[in-house]
């Protein structure tokens, strides 16, 4: 498409004629083939949640994160509760299929309807969760539901020095945008925060990727993938 101007002959954004904001996000469950996403219960999922964290030993999860370590289970659950209910962030539960339990936590943030943004954060991945096809599966569940919502833009914001945060999210298909420099202050250090998105242009590849990359056949018995999720996605861009 050529460059729209108005009648000052200045350049202008694309019309966007048939765009309606979408509506913001629900507390439904989504369905995967080896985790579900659901709605976050302090009482039902904590327990889980600090057993499945409490493999980390040494507390490694939490650097970039704003809380934690939480070195008891009543320290977790008095974190948890006052989030299971809030609008913005919205937190999830991602639980294992196999197990039932759950073994990470994540949310929608900075939901902004009436642009079309939303960002995912406050991920918290277990041990357990860590490197598995579930992994990536609650990362594609938590996007597909925000595109069929009708968003056109999802986000995915962290510390500019979290280098497995930055190879995660390039994995996944997010395109680097940039660094906002002293962003924000957590744990009484600076945050120069990097941002990465997602465009509902871009889903239509980036879902065929997904669903080429999590069909059963592409993990031997131990659960190792025998192609990456990047050959995937490259498929994805030639054929339908």
């Amino acid at each position: 498409m050529g460059t729209r101007f108005n009648e000052f002959g200045l350049p202008i954004g694309t019309a966007l004629e048939r765009w309606q904001p979408p509506p913001p996000p629900t507390r439904c469950v989504l369905e995967g083939r080896w985790c579900r996403v659901e709605p976050l219960d302090a009482d039902r999922h904590g327990p889980q949640l600090h057993a499945a964290n409490s493999l980390d030993r040494e507390g490694r999860m939490w650097t970039y994160l704003q809380g934690g370590p939480y070195a008891s289970l009543d320290e977790y659950l008095a974190w948890l509760r006052p989030r299971q209910a809030g609008d913005d962030p919205m937190f999830f539960a991602f639980v294992d299929a196999a197990t039932g339990s759950a073994t990470g936590v994540g949310s929608y943030l900075r939901i902004e309807p009436a642009s079309g943004s939303v960002e995912v954060g406050h991920l918290q991945f277990s041990p357990l969760l860590r490197r598995t096809a579930a992994a990536t599966e609650v990362m594609y569940l938590m996007m597909r539901n925000a595109f069929e919502l009708g968003y056109r833009r999802y986000e995915w914001k962290c510390d500019a020095l979290n280098a497995a945060s930055r190879r995660a999210a390039e994995r996944l298909g997010f395109t680097f945008e940039g660094v906002f420099r002293q962003a924000t202050v957590y744990k009484g250090r600076n945050r120069d925060t990097a941002w990465y998105s997602v465009l509902d242009s871009e889903w239509p590849t980036l879902e065929r990727g997904f669903r080429r990359w999590l069909q059963p056949g592409n993990f031997d018995a131990s659960g190792r993938q025998r192609r990456s999720l990047a050959a995937a996605r490259e498929d994805a861009r030639w054929t339908p």
